[in-house]
């Protein structure tokens, strides 16, 4: 009787294990101190692009220095997975060809310019595993002071196909068509 209470106790134990590893994995990221977020525009080519993406907040720290994008660094664009952008359709991006498919959205700050990186690796965590030799598209892209404030970091796409990325007091704009 003893053994079979032992054995009773130990699948219980494992079975209360494996629920609470359970939700673990599926955990709720919209609680997350960087929120999921998600934007979709359909172009006039009839091309859906979405940026699907997790909004990091300033909260008083200096962008550049306590934030990411820092120096030459490549960026997520984002925080915790990577950015990925997605076009149903083969798309330009500031004239140059991005076949249809899902991308790692990564960039690099500059002064008056930033380098969009679209990657062929789309589902990693932030830029730890980025490989440039993945890379399928680099384009250069305008970055300017923004007119208002960004505290939570945002991804805008106009009808027309101009993508806006808000961060601080950055932005930084490309054309996708």
């Amino acid at each position: 009787m003893k053994k079979v209470f032992t054995i009773l106790s130990m699948a219980g134990l494992l079975l209360a294990t494996n629920a609470l590893s359970a939700q673990d994995k599926k955990e709720d990221k919209s609680k997350r101190p960087s929120p999921p977020a998600k934007v979709t525009q359909t172009l006039a080519s009839g091309a859906v692009i979405s940026i699907d993406y997790s909004q990091p907040s300033v909260k008083g720290r200096t962008i550049g220095k306590d934030l990411e994008p820092k120096g030459d660094a490549v960026w997520r664009t984002g925080a915790n997975e990577a950015t990925v952008f997605e076009t149903s359709k083969a798309v330009k991006v500031n004239g140059q060809a991005l076949p249809a498919g899902k991308y790692g959205l990564f960039s690099i700050a500059g002064s008056g310019e930033w380098t969009i990186i679209f990657n062929k690796t789309w589902k990693q965590w932030g830029a730890f595993d980025y490989k440039m030799a993945d890379d399928a598209l680099r384009v250069k892209a305008t970055a300017t002071k923004a007119a208002a404030f960004a505290e939570k970091m945002t991804f805008t796409i106009g009808k027309d196909g101009l993508v806006t990325l808000l961060w601080g007091d950055h932005q930084v704009t490309f054309k996708v068509e």
